[in-house]
């Protein structure tokens, strides 16, 4: 009993330490002042790395510069071992994630890689002093820890929001740049090779003069000397004003309009903490006559009001739902990384599901009929339910399904 209770008082602290260790809310004053201490100990550092590159601070604050370095490089190599430490209560509502798995996770994530290499090169030397060298070189990777700094302000999150989630037309878009450099680059050969055999000399040399172009005002280092040459560089030229502004103009889209959000969602943050749902309750509906405490709603589902004889009522534990009553339920909203695609099939007369129970139909193993709509009414699908005519059937399936509405959660 004893050890059981000791258990449960040190996972208590643990949990406790990991919501310090992380971005803390308004609320949380300790993991407030542990971020803004970690921002400070990641500037200090790199200033303070900075500094001692010049002669004159070296001369006259060396030792102090030296000093600092030391207690952020610490104070880097404890952050990591509390984080090693306190990673598992990230998994805390799931249950299959091991000790193991959740270290493994986080040390080779990112993250982790960078935090790790924010403090060991800095030991290093002291059991392999012939590496000095080199591990002052990966000292240098103690930069990116200031993305440590883009998780405790929104302002800065957007920015990689923005990047991930327009990767898909960013690389369209870069691909477009690279296939007019290399077309660029030949047509440019073909046109002063003669010329210029030293400077054009073959059909990938004129890539450094199409870089320079097309993404700059050029280095004037090569260019060409012919009349259709140069006519050639002004249509390039031109075409790369337009070419260059396409990503700029994505990113620049896509960050005002991450940014609109993330105020939106600052200032009217309760509108996106749930959803809500209504439900009719109908006569043969098994929660008519019962008590909203007996309801033995999910975890995470509330009920918010329940909306009856045009009158909107609070829901109490002993109230009693009755028929007709309109019952407003709402939930965390889903926001997981992976999207659930869904089908809806609308059953005409001669589709061959008409007539059939839901057990008998052939679908696959991995198609999962959730819902059926039937004249407005919402059904729970079961084996034995027939299917009718003008019926809409919603399911999750990887099939091909001929007139099938196809729907994105």
């Amino acid at each position: 009993m004893k050890v059981e209770l000791n258990k449960k008082r040190w996972f208590r602290r643990r949990k406790r330490l990991f919501e310090i260790l992380e971005v803390g809310n308004d609320l949380d004053h300790a993991s407030r002042a542990y971020d803004f201490f970690s921002v400070f100990a990641i500037l200090l550092n790199l200033t303070a790395s900075i500094m001692y590159t010049y002669d004159s601070f070296r001369m006259a604050y060396g030792e102090l510069l030296l000093w600092i370095e030391r207690s952020t490089v610490a104070y880097f190599a404890l952050d990591y071992v509390l984080r090693l430490l306190t990673v598992r209560c990230k998994y805390e509502k799931e249950d299959d994630v091991t000790e193991l798995y959740a270290i493994r996770k986080y040390a080779l994530s990112f993250m982790g890689i960078v935090d790790i290499l924010s403090w060991l090169p800095y030991y290093l030397p002291v059991f392999f002093p012939a590496g000095t060298v080199a591990f002052r070189m990966i000292r240098i990777v103690r930069i990116f820890r200031l993305f440590r700094i883009n998780a405790y302000y929104d302002s800065l999150h957007v920015i990689t929001d923005v990047l991930y989630e327009k990767r898909q037309q960013l690389v369209s878009s870069v691909m477009i740049i690279l296939i007019l450099m290399i077309g660029s680059s030949l047509c440019m050969y073909s046109l002063e090779h003669e010329a210029q055999p030293e400077v054009f000399s073959n059909a990938f040399s004129g890539i450094w003069w199409a870089t320079s172009t097309l993404l700059t005002v050029g280095y004037g280092d090569i260019y060409p000397i012919t009349t259709l040459g140069k006519i050639f560089g002004i249509l390039i030229s031109f075409l790369g004003v337009g070419m260059v502004a396409i990503p700029t103009g994505i990113i620049s889209a896509g960050f005002v309009n991450q940014y609109s959000t993330v105020k939106r969602k600052n200032e009217y943050g309760y509108e996106a903490d749930m959803d809500f749902i209504k439900v009719v309750v109908g006569a043969n509906d098994i929660w008519c006559g019962m008590k909203v405490a007996d309801l033995n709603l999910p975890e995470g589902i509330v009920i918010a009001i329940v909306y009856r004889d045009e009158e909107i009522m609070i829901p109490r534990g002993d109230m009693l739902l009755e028929k007709d009553d309109v019952v407003v339920l709402g939930a965390e909203p889903y926001e997981n990384k992976q999207d659930i695609t869904l089908k809806e099939v609308m059953l005409k007369k001669q589709n061959p599901w008409v007539g059939m129970k839901i057990k008998d139909l052939d679908i696959s193993r991995q198609s999962v009929i959730v819902l059926v709509k039937r004249r407005n009414k919402s059904l729970i699908p079961n084996g034995n339910m027939k299917l009718e005519a003008g019926d809409r059937v919603f399911l999750y399936t990887k099939l091909f399904l001929a007139d099938a509405n196809t729907i994105e959660i």
